[in-house]
Order: structure tokens, then C-alpha cells, then sequence
């Protein structure tokens, strides 16, 4: 399995990093796309390198690497994951500008029917954002948001971020035990 993962500049980049992690602990190889935004938020909201989180994944592409394997639909990979994604990588998704690898790897991922998972991190969401997530689900993307569930009794902001990306790893199919699954008997 190859995972093409997408970090923006959007609040959250730890989903995103723990997402790395986790792919990598399960060899599953990954393609990295930080943003320009998502690399200055890393350092706002973590303490980790932007070296440190590229060295999580198996291929590193610079934003502007227009020319990149995965620009090209004749390049085999099996998902995409943009996590978070920022309300303006989601329009340029949706809108079809792709001017930069992230938008044109997304487009690829939905013109060739390839899972597309989009994690929004925003609050409150307007009129356009709602419109936009509609459009993209439309288009084929899953939409799935940055909300933690409670029920499994998280104790650290960890936990939080475990049950988020264990969402994510059950759409792509991968195994995992990050968080209890839900039993009411």
C-alpha cells in the first residue's frame, strides 16, 4: 500500500505527524506534501523539526514539485490522506486548482477514483466551507473531521489524536488497536 499524506497550514499538524508514525510502524510507505504554511505551523504547534516529521515518511516532495511521480496519474499509489486541510486547500481542491503538488496529487487521487480523505480543521464553519466539504464529497473525497469521540475516556491529548487518526486508518483499511472500539454489551 502507498499513502500519499498532505499536511497544511491548518491547526492540527500533530494528526497529520501521528498519521506518518503510525504508516510507518505498519510499513506502509508514504509520500509527504507539507505545505509552506504546514511547515510554519509545525514549529507553532509541536516540537518537533520539519526535518523530523519528512524523516517519517518513505518519499519527501517540496510544494512547488509540480513534476513530482505523484503529479502523474500514470503513477500508482492507493490513497491520499490530506491531513488537516485548511479551508483554502479544500477549495483549491474542489475548484480545481491545482497549483501546487498537494491540489494537483488530490486532483489525481479523485480523477483516477483513488481514495481521497480530507481531515477540515476549522471553527466555526461557514456557508462556503459547508459548500465546499459538500462539493468535494460530491467529487469523491470522504470528509472526515477532526472530532474525537469520548466515549473512550481519553485521559491525554494523545488519545485525543489517536482516535482521530484510527478513524482515518479504518477508511484506509488498516488495522490498528490506537483506540477501544465501541461495544455496548
Amino acid at each position: 500500500m502507498e499513502v500519499v499524506v498532505g499536511i497544511t497550514g491548518a491547526s492540527g499538524v500533530i494528526y497529520g505527524i501521528r498519521l506518518l508514525e503510525v504508516l510507518r510502524e505498519k510499513g506502509i510507505r508514504t509520500h509527504l506534501i507539507i505545505t509552506r504554511a504546514g511547515k510554519i505551523t509545525i514549529g507553532y504547534e509541536t516540537s518537533y523539526k520539519v526535518s523530523e516529521v519528512e524523516a517519517l515518511a518513505h518519499k519527501t516532495y517540496q510544494e512547488d514539485d509540480i513534476a513530482a511521480s505523484i503529479a502523474s496519474g500514470t503513477y500508482r499509489f492507493d490513497s491520499m490522506v490530506v491531513i488537516p486541510c485548511s479551508m483554502k486547500t479544500l477549495s483549491g481542491i474542489v475548484h480545481g486548482y491545482s497549483d501546487n503538488l498537494l491540489l494537483r496529487a488530490a486532483e489525481v487521487a479523485l480523477k483516477e477514483d483513488r481514495k481521497l480523505i480530507l481531515v477540515p480543521r476549522e471553527t466555526p464553519l461557514s456557508v462556503i466551507h459547508l459548500k465546499n466539504m459538500l462539493k468535494a464529497a460530491r467529487a469523491g473525497a470522504i470528509i472526515l473531521p477532526a472530532m474525537p469521540a469520548f466515549y473512550t475516556k481519553p485521559k491525554t491529548i494523545g488519545d485525543i489524536v489517536d482516535y482521530v487518526v484510527g478513524r482515518v486508518l479504518d477508511v484506509l483499511g488498516v488495522e490498528h488497536s490506537l483506540y477501544p472500539r465501541w461495544r455496548a454489551d
